[in-house]
């Protein structure tokens, strides 16, 4: 085993380590985590486009995203249902606002961090609405996310010819592609062979056809991160963790995978 994969598997594991034991407790410290994951996440967006972080149109960025990414109405129980939505528009039109007093920002100079905020913040979002759902859920979801990529990888190294999208990410085959849905149906039978109430209303059979689906959106994620990046000119999206990148290169394909979840009925 070569140092830079021992120093990957290592804080890989290490990572996990702590992701896992916060996501099994949940409530308000896993919130508050994801919510501080989330900002980091657009920061590392932000940086990307070298735009300044800690300016007013950047802290309200990272405060918008944090506000769509937790349900804040379970704590400022004064809000409507849909508290966190609510606040997360109201930061985001005083920062449409800002193009009113701050020279030479332009309506141009904003879209980019309010697409970005709702991007991360919506998609770490449902992470925390599946994790309320039940743990097993969550579970589910990653489970497909790794076994897309595990089987993804080891289809492209063996029968990988054709490629998938050679203009974002030109490693990427299509046999890949095929291997990694595979992979996430054969994940999602076992999973609810042990647990079969994870998937309540819909059976096996349903599951492991909207496996299909999962498994793309995962590969969709990954590919307009990578599409980012290589706009961009950056290989990682930060430093988060040393050998795996940034926040974003780790979540990318849960950011569509939870929503896309969410859209099927599963929480």
């Amino acid at each position: 085993m070569t140092k830079d994969l021992q120093k990957r598997s290592l804080f890989a594991g290490l990572a996990l380590a702590i992701f896992l034991p916060v996501l099994m407790i949940g409530g308000l410290l896993l919130q508050i985590g994801i919510g501080l994951l989330a900002m980091l996440a657009v920061h590392e967006l932000l940086q990307m486009k070298k735009l300044e972080t800690m300016t007013v149109e950047g802290v309200l960025t990272l405060f918008a995203t944090f506000f769509l990414t937790i349900p804040l109405e379970s704590y400022l129980t004064f809000l409507p249902t849909d508290g966190n939505v609510v606040a997360y528009s109201v930061l985001i039109f005083i920062l449409l606002g800002t193009t009113v007093f701050i020279k030479n920002y332009t309506i141009e100079d904003a879209v980019y961090p309010i697409a970005m905020s709702f991007y991360v913040g919506f998609g770490f979002n449902a992470l925390l609405d599946a994790r309320i759902a039940g743990f097993d859920k969550v579970l589910l979801a990653l489970f497909i996310v790794w076994a897309t990529d595990s089987g993804a990888y080891l289809a492209g190294v063996k029968f990988g010819k054709h490629k998938l999208a050679p203009r974002v990410s030109p490693n990427k085959t299509l046999e890949g592609s095929l291997g990694g849905i595979l992979g996430a149906v054969l994940i999602t039978v076992i999973f609810m062979l042990v647990d079969s109430t994870v998937a309540l209303p819909y059976g096996i059979y349903r599951m492991s056809l909207f496996a299909v689906f999962f498994s793309v959106a995962g590969q969709f994620g990954d590919l307009i991160e990578s599409a980012m990046k290589r706009h961009f000119g950056v290989k990682d999206s930060g430093k988060f963790i040393p050998g795996h990148g940034g926040v974003l290169d780790r979540f990318d394909s849960m950011l569509v995978v939870f929503p896309i979840m969410h859209l099927f009925g599963l929480f």
